[in-house]
């Protein structure tokens, strides 16, 4: 991947996970919900969108990206307004299956009952 395209997804998941956050103000958004990883296409068509939450609620996960699926052209209108492209992609908001897999890991490694060595 391109030095171009890799500041272009870390400059639209700073302003996405910005404009989620604190500009939408819909009670569904749970504040623990963050964007885990934006994936533009080269030709500025399609930006997959992943997003976790710090929480094994998979329901609220899929409600959250129904509310984000249906807020798109609010969210392209903000960003429009926060980044300058030649064209403002179709988002595609998805559940990043890696981090809830990672959060359970954590979970099962908290409830074994491991000794320190001292």
């Amino acid at each position: 991947m391109s030095k171009r395209f890799e500041r272009a997804n870390s400059e639209l998941q700073k302003c996405i996970s910005y404009i989620i956050l604190n500009k939408m103000n819909d009670p569904r958004i749970d504040p623990l919900l963050y964007v885990s990883e934006v994936n533009l296409t080269p030709d500025f068509q399609f930006c997959k969108i992943k997003i976790a939450l710090d929480d094994e609620d998979k329901q609220k996960l899929e409600t959250i990206i129904k509310v984000l699926e249906k807020s798109e052209g609010f969210i392209k209108k903000e960003l429009a307004n926060m980044v300058s492209m030649p064209q403002m992609p179709k988002l595609q908001f998805e559940i990043d299956k890696g981090t809830s897999a990672s959060i359970r890991i954590n979970e099962i490694l908290k409830t074994l009952n491991i000794k320190k060595d001292e």
